[in-house]
């Protein structure tokens, strides 16, 4: 028996974007792999990963998909190009299974998670209902979801992401795969979760003797789980090899730039390097090695101070009562004028709902936020409008929150048309494109809809909206997480650049404590809507005093050390 599970060789996809034009999205890629092993393929959006996993699978849509009838995708054997709908219907889901990026959109919302994982052991398995509610027991204590015969019967929107995601793996393995892969299993989970799901992948894969292809843009977990690493960038594998040689001596600069893109918990650089830094032939940036310096001397202007902010919800009990969940509970700090708060904490620990009552998109339910000296808790909704244009949020989704049926010269004009800035609209487009300039986007932009833009360049424009108003804080809420490790290093050397150049204060929020790490100045650590900790970045990292803290920085993944 071959010691090889998988063989891709000469995959070349296509997709027809209209009658006459088609796109190449994987150009002859080839790849392994082997029996009880884990293989990572990496690469950043558009590298073509994805699709070549579901073409392992069988899942490309046929009315516009079109593989290279030269192309082999071998399992086992047998070509999977060569089956008929009936044969590879019948290995996928039995022999082959996968795990999706996003457990919510995955998990159909009708049906009990219970009766969506039964469903795949009576359709592959042919058990009956009895049979088949067992042996989903079996398989949510095996993925460790806490009283399985209660959640059993649970909806997917009464799990917590990482639950559902650790439904997702339940059914994958449920049929027993021989292959089981893994698509961005953890890229919107916390870093604890994150951990807790890798840990249970690895665990699996050798309990089971299971191969296991992990797709990933962040090497750092690569690190943590596989023993292959392919790289691949525009369709094309641009190199191969066991992890800890791709990790010690890359040989492809594209390679090495993903490794060196993403913050080190070790150094500070001035600039974050990105993929033109390597692939214009420069070896080593210089800009790597001269380190900026972070923290607070404790005697610059306070620009924004918080005093005991809460915030609570209510729900209905009954028919008169009701009940009450205090999601922040007295938050206090002071924010310097040009630095950045790092606020960090798992999800549901308060520190998004902190950031929408501190700008009033919520209303506080009790505490203080003096600006300037006034306290814009306490205004009405006419005061707070003057000083509304001083306080601006980048949100987390690019692609939600700009709007689709404008262009982004109507985005930027917008708020300065409300706030009148500027003496007129000519004024005003001379100072959209100044902006648009200013945050790396061509002037053409201007006259274009977000559709047209990747997700770091949607996000450079809703910074440049932010500018529009020359706010004095900013809060970033999780404003680089859904972004590719290249595009979430450019746009962290803007943020940078930007406070440099007008002085900002940043309130910056994130589940990524690397990135936290690299950019703020103090850390203050949230859980359960309570301040458990605030200290200087470097402070707190060499030293947490806090249990919760030291958690969150156990779960950091740091490749292979």
């Amino acid at each position: 028996m071959s010691d090889i599970l998988l063989k891709v060789r000469d995959l070349r996809i296509r997709f027809r974007t209209d009658k006459t034009h088609t796109v190449e999205a994987v150009k002859g890629v080839s790849f392994d792999v082997p029996r009880n092993a884990t293989v990572a393929l990496v690469g950043e959006s558009g590298s073509g990963k994805s699709v070549s996993s579901l073409a392992v699978m069988g899942l490309l849509p046929a009315e516009s998909a079109l593989i290279d009838p030269t192309s082999c995708i071998e399992f086992g054997g047998r070509n999977l190009l060569k089956l008929t709908v009936a044969e590879r219907r019948e290995l996928c889901g039995a022999d082959i299974s996968m795990i999706f990026q996003e457990p919510m959109t995955s998990l159909n919302p009708v049906f009990t998670v219970g009766f969506q994982i039964s469903e795949v052991l009576r359709l592959h398995k042919g058990m009956n209902g009895k049979e088949a509610r067992a042996r989903t027991l079996q398989l949510l204590h095996e993925v460790g979801i806490p009283s399985p015969e209660t959640r059993i019967d649970a909806y997917p929107h009464q799990l917590s992401g990482g639950q559902q995601q650790r439904v997702m793996i339940a059914m994958a393995i449920a049929c027993e795969p021989t292959l089981l892969i893994a698509d961005e299993p953890t890229t919107a989970l916390d870093v604890t979760v994150q951990k807790q799901i890798i840990e249970l992948l690895a665990s699996i894969q050798k309990r089971r003797q299971m191969s296991v292809l992990f797709i990933t843009h962040d090497l750092a977990l690569v690190g943590e789980i596989a023993q292959q690493v392919i790289v691949m960038r525009n369709g094309e594998v641009r190199e191969a090899g066991d992890v800890r040689q791709i990790f010690d001596a890359p040989k492809d600069p594209y390679t090495k730039a993903l490794l060196r893109c993403r913050p080190s918990l070790d150094s500070r650089p001035m600039r974050l390097p990105v993929i033109s830094d390597y692939l214009n032939g420069t070896e080593e940036p210089s800009i790597v090695h001269e380190q900026r310096s972070r923290g607070v001397r404790g005697d610059e202007e306070i620009v924004l101070d918080v005093r005991n902010l809460g915030k609570s919800f209510y729900t209905r009990e009954g028919l008169f009562g009701k009940r009450e969940f205090k999601a922040v509970k007295n938050v206090s700090f002071r924010l310097p004028r040009g630095k950045t708060l790092g606020v960090v904490g798992e999800s549901g620990s308060g520190k998004t709902t902190m950031g929408l009552t501190l700008l009033r998109l919520h209303e506080a339910t009790s505490g203080n936020a003096f600006f300037k000296g006034k306290d814009i808790m306490a205004m009405s909704d006419s005061e707070y409008l003057e000083y509304k244009r001083h306080l601006q949020i980048i949100f987390q989704n690019p692609y939600a929150s700009l709007n689709p049926r404008f262009t982004v010269g109507q985005i930027l004009l917008e708020p300065m048309r409300i706030h009148r800035i500027g003496a007129n609209d000519a004024e005003r487009v001379e100072m959209a494109q100044h902006l648009l300039h200013r945050v790396g986007l061509p002037p053409a932009a201007f006259h274009r809809y977000p559709h047209e833009f990747s997700g770091g360049q949607r996000q450079r424009i809703a910074i440049a909206r932010c500018l529009t108003m020359k706010p004095e804080v900013l809060v970033c809420d999780e404003s680089v997480s859904a972004l590719d490790v290249s595009v979430q290093a450019q746009v962290l050397n803007l943020l940078q650049e930007l406070q440099e150049e007008f002085g900002m204060s940043y309130i910056f929020i994130s589940h990524d404590l690397a990135v936290v790490k690299y950019i703020a100045d103090q850390v203050m650590v949230m859980s359960h809507g309570e301040v458990v900790e605030t200290a200087s970045s470097d402070e707190l990292y060499r030293n947490p005093t806090h249990p919760y803290t030291r958690t969150l920085l156990s779960a950091i993944p740091r490749g292979l050390g």
